[in-house]
């Protein structure tokens, strides 16, 4: 029996300040459901059936920010987290991550504010790199060690292929 994953995009959305812009998911906790986890992860989301990667990656962005892209960005990121229960009735997770790179902005989706919530969104925010580095605070980030991968990109070094993430 062949694995079952749940294929998503996402964006590392880039602003002339060198800001990433991350969604706060907030998931119950699987052992202690008053106690949820807190992730912070690129915007994105599911690849629907019959969509390409940039199909979807255009209908996230969208709905969840408000930015609608004109070109293709790179595609720089590929990571795989194969551990069941990570995504609901799935063996685990690949991520395909693109850079984008625009002005500050401030996110505002098509989505309604129940439809984002449904997403498990309850916020957006701007950090920088050091921030994210220097973070010893109780959430967490995807992937756990984000400002590694993201060091390169904000030095303008985009890989011709995609980057192989850990969890």
């Amino acid at each position: 029996m062949s694995a079952r994953y749940r294929y998503s995009v996402r964006a590392v959305i880039l602003s002339e300040h060198d800001g990433i812009l991350l969604c706060r998911f907030r998931f119950p906790h699987p052992v202690v459901p008053s106690e949820p986890a807190v992730v912070w992860a690129a915007p994105g989301g599911g690849v629907e059936r019959g969509e390409s990667l940039l199909q979807a990656l255009r209908r996230e962005l969208h709905e969840e920010t408000g930015l609608v892209l004109d070109t293709d960005p790179p595609h720089v990121w590929h990571q795989v987290v194969a551990t069941p229960g990570h995504a609901d009735g799935h063996d685990g997770i690949v991520n395909d991550y693109f850079l984008v790179r625009t002005r500050h902005f401030e996110p505002r989706g098509a989505l309604s504010g129940d439809a984002i919530a449904a997403e498990h969104i309850s916020g957006m925010r701007w950090w920088r790199r050091e921030e994210v580095a220097g973070y010893h605070g109780p959430d967490l980030f995807s992937p756990r060690d984000l400002a590694t991968p993201l060091a390169p990109l904000l030095g303008g070094d985009v890989p011709d292929t995609p980057v192989l993430l850990g969890l």
